[in-house]
């Protein structure tokens, strides 16, 4: 045989092999995305049974085997965030806390990742570190979701329910210190205006989210509640101005009405469409 043709039979042959043993790689590849795809399957059921231990190992092992299954992650940190106790310091507990955080984070950073999954996972930090009394963080990654998504009213309404917490957190904490009794007004000027420059920015930004969120869902009954307790917040703070401190009472009781009001049209509603429904959780 010619050494031209046995040079290009021994490069087809060689051709061959490399073809096969590809062909081979990507078998094994699509094997163990099918195995990833059935322990996904598998943590989702024990998820679902609220069983969050053997869910967390089954989606650990879809990782494993498929680590671009960001679906996954995102199911892995869900459970992680799901096993966290708000306020416990234990190294499980952290642990946990943890997991969440690490998984969340590899989902949002993704190239691949789908808005919504982004998405989930801005909520998802945002609301664990609210859970971790972690307020800034918390605050930072809701903002990051409504610059996602404007008109996701959810996002709005936590920035508020942080600003309130921060604010409240605050003022309770100076009553307490001055032995003001609940229904009275701060009489202490400097320690009024030290808790006004400290929670005023707070208190507006707080009203200006819920207003946001109100305008996107017009019956979103639990922003009008919280409306109502900012609006407590900044009566609070009118250090020099019984008037204006009275109006935002008064207007704050407004938005209770509007809450309760807004709460039993959707339960006759529902009445309506489903028979019987349990009321909603009354509003504080």
């Amino acid at each position: 045989m010619h050494i031209g043709a046995r040079s290009a039979h021994s490069t087809l042959r060689s051709l061959v092999t490399v073809l096969a043993l590809a062909a081979l790689m990507l078998a094994a590849a699509g094997c163990a995305k099918l195995q990833a795809r059935d322990q996904l399957n598998k943590g989702v059921k024990a998820y679902k049974a609220n069983k969050f231990e053997q869910a967390i190992e089954h989606f650990k092992n879809a990782i494993q085997l498929d680590q671009k299954l960001d679906i996954a992650k995102l199911y892995l940190a869900t459970a992680c965030a799901a096993q966290y106790v708000p306020g416990g310091e234990n190294e499980e507990n952290l642990r946990n806390a943890n997991c969440a955080i690490e998984q969340f984070k590899k989902v949002m950073e993704a190239e691949t990742t789908s808005r919504s999954n982004r998405m989930l996972s801005l909520k998802g930090l945002g609301s664990l570190y609210m859970n971790m009394k972690k307020f800034d963080e918390a605050n930072g990654f809701f903002r990051k979701a409504t610059e996602l998504d404007p008109n996701d009213q959810y996002n709005f309404y936590s920035i508020a329910v942080i600003d309130w917490t921060q604010a409240f957190t605050a003022r309770i904490a100076l009553r307490t210190e001055l032995g003001v009794k609940p229904d009275e007004p701060i009489k202490d000027k400097k320690a009024c205006q030290g808790l006004k420059e400290k929670s005023s920015e707070k208190v507006e930004e707080g009203m200006k989210m819920l207003q946001r969120s109100i305008e996107i869902q017009k019956d979103y009954s639990d922003a009008m509640a919280y409306l109502n307790l900012l609006y407590r917040e900044r009566a609070d703070i009118q250090c020099d101005d019984p008037e204006a401190r009275k109006a935002d009472l008064a207007l704050a009781d407004e938005w209770v009405e509007k809450a309760k009001a807004t709460m039993q049209a959707k339960l006759e509603k529902a009445k309506e469409q489903h028979g019987i429904v349990m009321p909603e959780k009354p509003t504080q």
